[in-house]
């Protein structure tokens, strides 16, 4: 099995340690021929982007396109779930604008209001301690990231499972339906094998990603492979991988 782009990477624009450029060269040493610059969302409390970032970061990677045929370069985001409804802390427009959206659950995203932010982030802070909460937050994760995936054109669901219980199942089912693949995250250890295998059932793509917060760190996915292999999964069934 052969990973042939990095969809999750991220640079000095939120709290990656590297530059565009410098992922993009090191993408090139690791023979991938696709990358995606996927900073975090608006709404993260620590990390966020500025979204007068982004002209800049679009400029900045038409400019690599245009200068090389080793590899194609994609402007993305990774964009934060805030609320029980599945909003997400980037505007329509703004995703309209991207070539490719990520999402996901941060315990660091500004939630949409004070209701959602007890029952997110404070029910899976006290899920932790707490089994009876953690039973009654796992369908409140999994009810928000379902409407997320619903409701917004998110290509892939970062890191499932790893920062808030979820039902895989329930979430499978739904981007299955909606084409939205499910992250294999190499640094998160999510999803996990057991939740590979649920996933698959229900017919669902996958993506295997490095999460690289540095640009040696990208293309880094043979914990991810590792993990797809143990459950079996079909390369057909992984949107950035082949023979």
């Amino acid at each position: 099995m052969k990973i042939f782009a990095d969809y999750h990477t991220h640079t000095l624009y939120s709290h990656g340690k590297g530059t565009i450029q410098q992922n993009v060269e090191a993408a090139i040493k690791k023979g991938l021929t696709e990358i995606a610059i996927s900073d975090h969302g608006f709404g993260h409390f620590l990390y966020g982007i500025k979204k007068n970032d982004l002209p800049k970061m679009r400029e900045e990677i038409a400019k690599i396109n245009k200068s090389t045929d080793k590899i194609k370069v994609k402007l993305g985001i990774e964009a934060n779930i805030i609320s029980i409804d599945g909003k997400l802390d980037v505007d329509k427009e703004t995703l309209k604008s991207l070539d490719i959206v990520l999402a996901g659950y941060h315990f660091g995203a500004i939630p949409k209001n004070i209701i959602d932010c007890f029952r997110i982030h404070g029910n899976n802070f006290l899920a932790r301690y707490f089994p009876t909460v953690d039973r009654k937050v796992r369908v409140i994760n999994t009810d928000a990231v379902v409407a997320a995936i619903y409701n917004n054109p998110i290509d892939i669901l970062t890191h499932p499972g790893a920062k808030a219980n979820i039902d895989t199942k329930e979430v499978a089912k739904a981007a299955a339906k909606m084409g939205t693949a499910l992250e294999i995250n190499s640094s998160h250890g999510h999803l996990t094998v057991e939740y590979i295998k649920i996933a698959m059932k229900e017919g669902a793509k996958f993506v295997i990603s490095s999460d690289a917060h540095r640009p040696e760190d990208v293309g880094n996915v043979d914990k991810g492979i590792q993990r797809a292999i143990q459950a079996e999964l079909s390369i057909d069934q992984i949107i950035n991988a082949k023979e």
